[in-house]
């Protein structure tokens, strides 16, 4: 499996937080990320019957998972927490269905991404952190 993904590995609110302050992604970019593998996902789900019979409920709603929305003790961490849930079941689920090609083709197809999500980030970036930081408890 690729490690590009920031839910590849030990994936935890503050590694998906991290990911997004590496490439400058304000909200709403976080929000573009997400949706984008949201669609990725939603679309294989309904693609495969065995999938849509049993998890195609969960995506009849936006954002995916039970903490969708969910900002918990990060300030502006609603996608972090939500990419978290579908990043898990990406990992646990689909990415075992894929195959070499497949696989090669979703790492190609999210470098582009990320690379059109990092060129708007220059000209739309995320605001300085405050002075006692984005990660509190709240």
């Amino acid at each position: 499996m690729s490690g590009h993904f920031p839910f590849s590995g030990n994936t935890n609110r503050v590694s998906v937080f991290g990911f997004y302050e590496r490439y400058n992604l304000n909200p709403a970019m976080q929000e573009k990320y997400y949706k984008w593998w949201y669609d990725w996902a939603k679309n294989f789900v309904m693609n495969d019957d065995d999938l849509k019979a049993v998890k195609g409920v969960e995506f009849s709603h936006y954002p995916f998972g039970h903490h969708s929305a969910v900002d918990f003790h990060l300030r502006q961490g609603a996608w972090t927490t939500a990419l978290v849930d579908l990043g898990d079941f990406i990992k646990g689920t689909l990415m075992g269905k894929l195959n070499d090609e497949q696989m090669h083709k979703l790492d190609e197809d999210h470098h582009h991404m990320l690379h059109a999500l990092e060129t708007e980030a220059k000209n739309s970036p995320r605001p300085s952190a405050p002075e006692i930081g984005w990660f509190r408890h709240t």
